[in-house]
């Protein structure tokens, strides 16, 4: 009989030791019950604990707490199972199943691929390329997608989860109280309701030991009173105190809400008793909130909307950032709190500071977040953009990835710390790839890229429901950044040969032809013919969009043909493509439209009676895998209705 000791106690080292035995059972259902027990002393088995317990060495790791290390050394009936830090002794588990033929590519059992077959030994060491993994809520979601997510990212070999906003709201009206479902079907939530849901996926991310990043926008509003629980809605002005207006961005001579967002809008950042407030804010809430692995302190969203007083136009917002920044750092020192915090190069503070720079480096980390750049390219090697300098509230932000990174080089002059970053290929972009497969490489590129300019990982802000028509674009998200040392052509042969078996190139070669009959690039509004009438206007497009019903028929057979695989995955990811060969093949004939030029009205008519009801019908069974709000909203607002440059 197998057995599993545990040599370490510790509640993250408890719960691998289960996940161990539960794969295990499922990988040999005869094998019988397998013992679980605290034994330090132990000497056979499968022995599961830190390396420094083991007396391994985890001297390449800068810091064991955040660096992770997997170290294994088993054979068939047991042997050693270690990490330097508790989470990296469960991905150790994960690892050493995965090397036995297990996988997961998405969130729930249907995700799951786990092979009835012998064990056999494996001995690894390996140190994950980048510090930073994992997904940002963003778009919609139940609080059953979260704890599925948290669930599923070290089952890939993610170690990262951020929860976004003080109270994240947001996420969960957009769903539970969404325009498409019926008034009987429409959920009120609370934001007491919210913080008790955070409550439990904080829990979970705990139990497995994940980093957890916390917040991001809204200190530069709550710490002054004024309601953020509503993000990017708009709200009214007229409930603000003169004392509240006193803190906001002057612009235009006028103190209040940015275009009625209190999210949006920025505070008056040369006040020092604005930013006391707002440093103490932060400090209390760090100090009720100690499980906070990193604290994200951003300034608003948007851009242009920074304060143009007589005193804040003496310095750059990077320039104040940083001051804020000390002041923060002080608050916690004089609580006594050691909370890291992450601080953001985005929109203005996309130009480096001119005169300040952070005292305390140690506590901090530094952010890219290049939200503007294209996404059909990644960096150019040995590119010199032109960098225009910081005009206050008339910046046009970069719209390539070569100039984001050429102004981040700028801030690693006055910063020589820790940096991770902050992308969106989950957001928008994953909307305007029906293959999954250009996406995918464009992740590929960016990974390598942002480890050789020392960005130390990526965090995903996007779609925790990213899986349609599969979850191969989030498994390199996942897996190249646990292992820089991976191909594309790798990749793409682990997941599609587990999810559609033996004729796995078909099905890549199906999808990669539906992908480039829409174009990635003309689908980012980077591809058209222009004429001055609409940034996907293409007569040449719509002629290549008319070739999609010959291959999504082409799909559909392959389709038919595998319709019933010999492992749940298979069968279920093959079925997966069914709504998703019907998608595209409405979505085709609108792109169509609007690519001939046809009126945005027009198109919207035929969007919501072909795309939009279609979808809705099916988010039922979708929506564990395809997040119907976001996507039809995107497709609306930058695609259908979108009219003139």
């Amino acid at each position: 009989m197998l057995s599993i000791s545990k040599i370490t106690s510790n509640p993250t080292v408890d719960y691998a030791a289960e996940e161990l035995k539960k794969y295990l059972r499922m990988m040999m259902p005869d094998g019988g019950e397998i013992s679980i027990r605290y034994a330090p002393d132990a000497t056979d088995g499968f022995r599961l604990g830190l390396m420094q317990d083991f007396g391994l060495d985890v001297s390449d790791a800068k810091n064991p707490e955040l660096d992770d290390i997997l170290y294994l050394d088993t054979t068939a009936e047991g042997g050693i199972v270690a990490g330097d830090n508790p989470r990296s002794v469960l991905l150790a588990v994960y690892e050493l199943l995965r090397r036995n033929g297990c996988r997961w590519f998405f969130p729930g059992v249907d995700g799951e691929y786990i092979p009835i077959r012998p064990f056999h030994g494996v001995r690894y060491r390996h140190k994950p390329s980048c510090r930073y993994r994992g997904p940002c809520a963003e778009g919609t979601h139940s609080q059953q997608v979260v704890l599925d997510t948290i669930d599923f990212i070290p089952k890939v070999g993610m170690n990262v989860y951020m929860s976004q906003f003080l109270v994240p709201a947001v996420f969960y009206r957009r769903y539970y109280e969404t325009q498409h479902k019926t008034v009987e079907d429409r959920t009120p939530i609370s934001n007491e309701q919210v913080l008790q849901w955070k409550a439990q996926y904080e829990a979970e991310m705990s139990k497995r030991g994940i980093q957890f990043h916390d917040v991001g926008h809204g200190w530069t509003a709550a710490p002054f009173g004024i309601d953020i629980s509503g993000a990017w809605t708009p709200m009214e002005e007229e409930g603000l105190s003169e004392d509240q207006r006193s803190y906001m961005a002057m612009i235009d001579g006028k103190r209040g809400l940015f275009k009625m967002r209190s999210i949006n809008t920025q505070f008056c950042m040369s006040n020092p008793a604005a930013r006391k407030t707002v440093a103490e804010y932060l400090a209390d809430y760090a100090s009720k909130h100690t499980n906070v692995d990193y604290l994200h302190v951003w300034l608003a969203d948007s851009h242009n909307n920074h304060c143009e007083c007589e005193d804040c136009v003496k310095k750059t917002p990077s320039d104040w950032y940083v001051l804020l920044l000390n002041d923060i750092d002080d608050a916690l020192s004089a609580k006594g709190l050691s909370t890291r915090i992450v601080f953001i190069a985005y929109t203005e503070t996309t130009w480096a500071p001119q005169e300040e720079t952070i005292k305390n480096p140690d506590r901090f980390t530094c952010m890219l977040a290049p939200i503007t750049r294209s996404y059909t390219r990644t960096l150019t090697e040995g590119a010199s953009p032109e960098l225009p300098p910081y005009r206050r509230n008339q910046v046009e932000l970069p719209r390539d990835l070569d100039t984001y990174m050429a102004y981040f080089e700028k801030w690693k002059k006055v910063w020589k710390g820790a940096n991770l970053c902050y992308e969106y290929h989950f957001w928008k972009h994953q909307m305007y790839d029906l293959s999954g497969i250009e996406l995918a490489k464009r992740i590929f590129e960016d990974v390598e890229a942002y480890k050789a300019h020392d960005v130390d990982g990526l965090i995903a802000c996007g779609s925790q429901r990213s899986y349609l028509p599969n979850g191969f674009a989030y498994y390199v998200f996942a897996r190249k950044q646990f292992d820089l040392s991976l191909t594309f052509e790798e990749l793409m042969e682990d997941y599609y040969s587990h999810a559609y078996g033996e004729d796995w190139r078909l099905f890549a070669d199906y999808l990669k032809d539906l992908g480039d009959a829409f174009g990635f690039a003309f689908m980012e509004g980077e591809a058209s013919e222009d004429e001055g009438i609409s940034l996907h206007y293409s007569p040449a497009r719509a002629k290549r969009l008319a070739e999609v019903p010959a291959i999504v028929e082409r799909g559909q057979e392959l389709i038919r043909t595998h319709y019933v695989g010999d492992h749940r995955l298979k069968t279920f990811s093959v079925r997966l493509l069914t709504y998703h060969a019907e998608y595209a093949l409405r979505l085709a004939r609108v792109i169509a439209m609007k690519a001939d030029g046809v009126p945005a009205d027009e198109v919207k008519e035929v969007f919501l009676r072909e795309v939009e009801d279609y979808m809705s019908e099916k988010e039922p069974i979708l929506e564990r895998y395809f997040d119907y709000e976001l996507a039809m909203g995107i497709l609306k607002a930058k695609i259908i209705m979108e009219t003139k440059k």
